[in-house]
């Protein structure tokens, strides 16, 4: 084995071991390595390839973000970045099997068998424009920072304290320029710089400062939190792809019912999803929570759930109310073509708001549209066959799932469909594959 990747971590000299000032020039609070958790056992060998790479090279080489947020509690990084301070170019130049990315700003991705590691280049934010006259409101909003800078100013520029940390590879040191350290002791969301202005620059921090609180089970700090109150509405601004991305982020990883609490609590979800809030507002759904724990407890059991049932899931409140009203205003049951066709109007709207892909808006109506024909099973076995292997069938019966078991409504009907599509699967595996006889080649 190479032993700069060598996976123990012996004691250094203290020469190696200055303060962060001496290493780059800039003020810092430095952990030595005797004095934080972190092992490079936890970190991937391509990932250390890529950091003693740089470093030998003669460039700094950090292990940053919230790679070194979750190595200093003990967690498994969901991906791990490397900040340094070689421009895309020379790192282009250090590994062949890498590529240039980006448009707003340059990152490198290094490309192994089978991981693809991120490098960018330390980074600054950006100047400010001139000043706007007396009673006017400068729009902060950012929309180029392809700005080089020193680890303190990449530090500076980031969203949240917790996030700002570096991992040194040349001595194995965690280096903290803006007080992360303190703040993941005291388990706090904290924005670096003035929530006012941070909020501003980047309204999807605001919903990052939800989702780390939820994931992490910290509290947002103080001015954060106020600063979230008081711009929330600055989220409409953002792009609505981003936003989207992030609410599916909530959904997926297994804290969406703590995430939407406190988008509720916070007023973000109001602006963001106004029809979504005025179903679950005032608890006038109790059903949605008890199904987003559910949700949360199948995602955490292993099990994957497609981005359309996970949507479905957010819309089913509102889309129950309208219904529902919609059948009074009638003053009679729905037939389910007209139930089809009042979904699709119902839906398009708010996955176009949204920028859903084409593909996904039509497996969310397809999952609400089986649904509510999974509520009225046909009578013959035949079109209970059809509808089994029908392709929106198994989203169908996750989100019939969901819904039964948290709302305690058609609990019947989804044990009758998923014991007969249990059948009729377990019948496909049984029946063997019939054996084709070899012909006999008649003699002429």
């Amino acid at each position: 084995m190479n032993p700069e990747i060598e996976h123990s971590d012996p004691e250094l000299p203290a020469d190696d071991q200055a303060p962060a000032e001496l290493m780059t020039g800039e003020p810092g609070v430095v952990i030595d390595r005797s004095e934080h958790p972190i092992s490079r056992r936890a970190i991937p060998e391509n990932v250390l390839k890529v950091l003693y790479r740089l470093h030998r090279s003669g460039y700094r080489a950090y292990l940053c973000g919230g790679s070194v947020r979750d190595l200093l509690m003990t967690r498994t990084p969901k991906d791990f970045d490397i900040a340094t301070d070689a421009h895309p170019m020379e790192i282009r130049r250090l590994f062949r099997n890498s590529r240039i990315i980006g448009r707003r700003f340059r990152l490198v991705h290094i490309i192994f068998q089978d991981q693809v590691v991120e490098v960018a280049t330390f980074r600054r934010e950006p100047e400010r424009g001139a000043p706007v006259d007396e009673g006017e409101t400068e729009d902060l909003l950012i929309t180029d920072d392809n700005t080089f800078g020193s680890p303190l100013q990449d530090a500076r520029r980031r969203d949240f304290t917790i996030n700002a940390l570096f991992y040194n590879i040349a001595d194995f040191s965690v280096i903290d320029y803006i007080g992360g350290l303190e703040d993941l002791r005291l388990k706090k969301v904290r924005v670096i710089g003035d929530p006012d202005v941070r909020f501003r620059e980047d309204p999807v921090r605001m919903m990052r400062a939800v989702e780390f609180a939820s994931r992490l089970g910290f509290a947002i700090e103080t001015e954060t939190y106020d600063g979230i109150l008081r711009h929330r509405n600055e989220i409409l601004k953002a792009s609505p792809p981003r936003v989207s991305e992030e609410i599916l982020e909530l959904l997926r990883r297994g804290w969406s019912r703590g995430a939407f609490r406190l988008l509720v609590e916070t007023k973000l979800l109001e602006p963001l999803l106004p029809e979504v809030h005025r179903a679950i507002v005032d608890d006038r759904a109790p059903y949605f929570w008890k199904m987003l724990e559910v949700l949360d407890r199948t995602v955490a059991a292993g099990r994957k759930i497609s981005d359309a049932v996970l949507l479905s899931v957010l819309f089913l409140p509102w889309a129950v109310d309208e219904l529902e009203a919609e059948e009074k205003r009638r003053d009679g049951k729905m037939r389910i073509g007209e139930v089809i066709i009042f979904i699709r109007d119902l839906i398009q709207p708010l996955c176009a708001r949204m920028a859903l892909a084409a593909g996904t808006r039509h497996q969310i109506e397809q999952a609400l549209e089986t649904l509510w024909r999974l509520l009225e099973p046909p009578n013959e076995r035949r079109a209970m066959f059809r509808f089994v292997y029908r392709e929106p069938f198994n989203d169908a019966l996750a989100l019939l799932e969901l819904y039964a078991l948290s709302s305690g409504r058609h609990v019947d009907q989804f044990r009758q469909w998923s014991s007969f599509a249990q059948k009729v699967r377990r019948a496909e595996g049984e029946a063997a594959p019939t054996a084709t006889k070899r012909r006999r080649r008649r003699r002429r």
